[in-house]
């Protein structure tokens, strides 16, 4: 798209109302705590308001140190961007994590909590209602927020509006002149006025004529604006001639290509969309999006992605309706996700996963095309955060019909996956949440007990990491009941164990012990044998924190045989460490010398030598307490050859202490 153009006057009014006494304070209306100041830029689709924000925020930045900050508000396709999505993308873009689960009241007093002492620029794009901007005004005068909007913000308090309507003369011929050169105009200004007349001054439209003209060098600018001239009234106005003029002109391959881009989830357009849209290959694809950028149908986007302007949506739309059969238009969204799934299954494989994971992932990257796979893993996470708004918005339309089919749950797992193999559940855990709660809302509206299950227990995981465990234990008590009306075993033992988990965090412990048992005697009838070392071991250490020893050493004992029946030395050995440590906290030191021995050969046939230090440690203690430092002593420079430098000897030590 050409460079920014004219607007001088508004950019001056704009930079004036900074400063300038709000509307509502000059009628005499009592003014309300103070906020932000608020500039709208408001204009019809086409007259270049968003443009108009851009250049003025470029303007003013030095103004605001503490940075910009933008969002989108309405989608392409007309729908308005949730207020918690806003919070979330503005909060990241000021480098701030976002706690997954926040309601949107939480969310919006931790954006205005953060912004308390900032400031700074933010700037809220094509603006549906006056609610999506008030949710994200700063209590702060130090913060400007420049919002674009068709029409006013009626209710916003104090806010300056700036109209626009078409550019002056001057800067319309200019913007011409940018796109096809200063040639075509010298030798015909008069025509080039009346295109600009023609094309109403409206910069969107003045791009499309000139992405016409630039692309036909033989036309007159004259021929244009007469075609434009002639054209019925009733093709929705100047916009709407200019489109036509230009899809027109297109090659039938390009026009159903075109058609098509309204199927891009989020407007966010690449060279592997479009070519899953159209069926083409990757490289026609790029250089297709090439093509329209330079006719003004797309537009480049900072990170090298193409946008759909919003102002020709309703244009494509229709042109998809009309133009394509319903099945063609079914099959080129399941090629979309479909493609979707196979970029996020080669992102992952270039993640750092751990080696039972690694063998699976390159696996899975042997049967993708050389064009699906990315350089390295730098790469990867760059194509992850670019079009991560396109991957939710994906995911979105995966799950929209409600049916959870098979290309809607792959999508949704290979997003969760390469989102945790990339950021880490932590840090992704906003963005894992999302998922989860919408294949739950589905899974509800369905009646899928089993997929309620699932999310149920993902959603609880995620709470109870972020100390929320009482939504936690809350949810987990819900995926119990939807497991069993699933007749899912696994949910309703993972459950189970996930409410004992629960009440072990909030310190209950005989609820705690209860649902371990619970999960424990579920486990021994379906024989799952590693499940059952791993509850005794649960319960073992519940009845060590209540003072239970007597009962926490029978559980750690039946966790150690479960062990020694699976052949897992590692387990074994840690289950073994446990005893050594409640006989003696339970006063018997002498059986805790032997059985930290036991452990400690186990240990080393492990080969853990973090285990082996910390038991070393242990025995060194229990020696000094049975009046034998000299061994202790021992065993402490044994402790200290384990693990040399390690930081996590310092760990061992203080731990015993």
């Amino acid at each position: 798209m050409a460079d920014f153009v004219g607007r001088r006057r508004e950019l001056k009014e704009l930079r004036e109302d900074i400063a300038r006494t709000g509307l509502d304070t000059l009628s005499g209306r009592k003014a309300k705590a103070p906020r932000a100041r608020v500039l709208l830029v408001a204009g019809r689709p086409g007259s270049g308001r968003t443009a108009l924000a851009e250049a003025f925020v470029r303007e003013i930045a030095d103004d605001y140190p503490d940075g910009l900050v933008r969002v989108r508000l309405t989608a392409p396709g007309g729908e308005p961007l949730e207020t918690e999505r806003a919070v979330r993308t503005l909060l990241e873009g000021l480098g701030e994590r976002t706690p997954p689960g926040a309601c949107e009241d939480d969310l919006s007093a931790a954006l205005r909590e953060t912004l308390k002492d900032r400031r700074a620029i933010l700037l809220l794009d094509d603006a549906a209602d006056p609610h999506q901007v008030d949710a994200l005004l700063p209590d702060t005068p130090e913060c400007l927020v420049v919002v674009t909007a068709e029409g006013p913000l009626t209710g916003i308090p104090d806010v300056r509006p700036c109209t626009l309507g078409g550019l002056d003369t001057g800067s319309a011929v200019a913007l011409l002149g940018r796109i096809i050169g200063d040639t075509r105009i010298t030798v015909d200004p008069t025509a080039a006025e009346d295109l600009a007349e023609e094309c109403g001054a409206l910069p969107a439209v003045l791009t499309l004529a000139g992405g016409w003209l630039a692309a036909h060098p033989k036309a007159a600018v004259a021929d244009l604006a007469k075609q434009l001239h002639e054209m019925p009234p009733g093709t929705s106005g100047p916009l709407g001639r200019a489109f036509r003029i230009v899809y027109e002109s297109l090659p039938q391959p390009a026009q159903r290509t075109l058609r098509l881009l309204p199927l891009a989830p989020a407007g966010i357009l690449d060279s592997h969309t479009a070519s899953a849209l159209a069926g083409c290959s990757v490289a026609a694809a790029q250089s297709t999006l090439e093509d329209f950028a330079r006719l003004g149908l797309v537009r480049h986007d900072r990170d090298g992605l193409f946008l759909l302007p919003g102002c020709l949506a309703p244009f494509l739309q229709a042109l998809l309706e009309t133009r394509e059969r319903p099945a063609e238009v079914q099959l080129a969204r399941a090629r979309t996700l479909e493609r979707t799934v196979r970029l996020l299954t080669s992102c992952r494989a270039m993640a750092d996963l751990p080696e039972d994971e690694a063998a699976e992932a390159r696996e899975a990257l042997e049967g993708l095309p050389r064009a699906l796979r990315f350089p390295d893993r730098r790469a990867a996470a760059t194509w992850l955060d670019t079009r991560l708004p396109a991957l939710t918005a994906a995911a979105d339309l995966a799950v929209a019909d409600g049916n959870l089919d098979t290309l809607a749950r792959r999508l949704v797992s290979a997003l969760v996956r390469a989102l945790a193999a990339h950021r880490g559940t932590e840090a992704a855990a906003p963005e894992l949440y999302g998922l989860h709660r919408l294949v739950l809302g589905v899974a509800e509206r369905r009646h899928l007990h089993r997929e309620q299950a699932a999310a149920l227990l993902n959603l609880a995981d995620l709470d109870a990491a972020t100390g929320r465990t009482h939504e936690a234990l809350e949810r987990y008590r819900a995926a119990l009941a939807a497991g069993k009306a699933a007749k899912d075993p696994y949910a309703t033992g993972r459950a189970m164990e996930s409410v004992g988990g629960a009440y072990q965090e909030l310190a209950d412990w005989p609820r705690a012990s209860d649902w371990f048992g619970r999960a424990l005697a579920h486990a021994l009838a379906r024989g799952e044998r590693a499940d059952e070392a791993r509850l005794y071991g649960r319960l073992g250490n519940v009845h060590t924190y209540a003072g239970r020893y007597g009962e926490a050493l029978r559980s750690w004992r039946a966790a150690a045989a479960g062990y020694r029946r699976l052949a897992d030395v590692p387990g074994q050995a840690k289950a073994l460490s446990e005893m050594a440590r409640i006989q003696e906290y339970a006063g018997r030191p002498e059986e805790s010398l032997h059985t930290c021995r036991e452990a400690i050969e186990l240990a080393r046939r492990a080969g853990d030598l973090r285990l082996q230090a910390a038991l070393q440690v242990r025995l060194a203690d229990t020696l000094d307490r049975l009046g034998d430092p000299a061994a202790a002593r021992l065993h402490r420079s044994a402790a200290d050859r384990l693990l040399g430098d390690d930081p996590a000897a310092c760990e061992i030590r203080s731990s015993s202490d």
